[in-house]
């Protein structure tokens, strides 16, 4: 099963757990297991049921926080509002910095051994390449490769993760210029086809007018070695003619 089926599974799965919940302990206890289950990595489908969002302003509105953190957030978010936030247990650690690197991955495709280890909380250049390689390659929500030379990992692939609500307009925007930009390169595409076309309609006409006088030419030719072979047999006649006379 590929990765984005098992997403697609999962979000149904507690998409249908939360919805059915109306205590608000328990809703806080789902949230808690979606943002640890090991092979979920989007928020926003849970983020945006009614209950959850009713979260707000109560006892239990860090829970709907600490949602849009690993909808929206990164490691040093949290570490820069931990006290308004619940404790994370360690999965929950674990899943809030492989999302972290997936935030990284969206605007560069090298990312720096150093910023790495800085973002993350690793101590040292081994315990970040096992953490790029079991958590995060052999997971499949990243591809790429460790450089060890230039202390770097290069991005390949980056699984996505949910949009920001500042992000959406800018989402919008880039799909608006790509169908343009599509529209276009679509009116150019077809423009050279009616040329090539056009060309070849060309190129069938010269090459038709080309057999058509190679046909009159042959025509003529024959035509003249017709007519001089009978003159030939009568020059030939004369002189056997004359031949004998004398």
């Amino acid at each position: 099963m590929d990765i984005e089926q098992r997403q697609s599974e999962l979000i149904d799965h507690f998409v249908k757990r939360a919805s059915a919940v109306s205590d608000a302990a328990a809703l806080a206890s789902v949230l808690v297991e979606a943002t640890s289950h090991p092979s979920l990595f989007a928020f926003s489908e849970i983020l945006a049921l009614p209950n959850v969002l009713q979260l707000e302003a109560t006892e239990n509105s860090a829970f709907l926080d600490m949602l849009r953190l690993f909808a929206h957030g990164t490691w040093s978010d949290y570490k820069s509002n931990a006290d308004r936030l619940p404790q994370l247990i360690p999965d929950q650690i674990l899943k809030l910095k492989q999302l972290t690197v997936l935030t990284l991955a969206e605007t560069h495709k090298v990312l720096p051994y150093d910023q790495l280890m800085q973002e993350l909380d690793v101590t040292n250049v081994r315990e970040l390449e096992d953490f790029l390689i079991n958590e995060c390659m052999y997971a499949g929500i990243v591809r790429g490769k460790l450089d060890q030379l230039r202390r770097c990992f290069e991005v390949q692939f980056a699984a996505g993760r949910d949009l920001r609500p500042d992000q959406l307009g800018n989402m919008i925007q880039t799909l608006s210029n790509w169908l343009s930009t599509s529209e276009s390169l679509l009116v150019s595409i077809q423009e050279k086809i009616k040329w090539a076309d056009a060309m070849s309609e060309i190129d069938k006409k010269h090459r038709k007018d080309v057999e058509e006088k190679v046909e009159e030419v042959k025509k003529s030719i024959f035509k003249l070695h017709t007519v001089s072979r009978p003159t030939s047999t009568s020059e030939a006649m004369r002189r056997s003619a004359l031949n004998l006379v004398e």
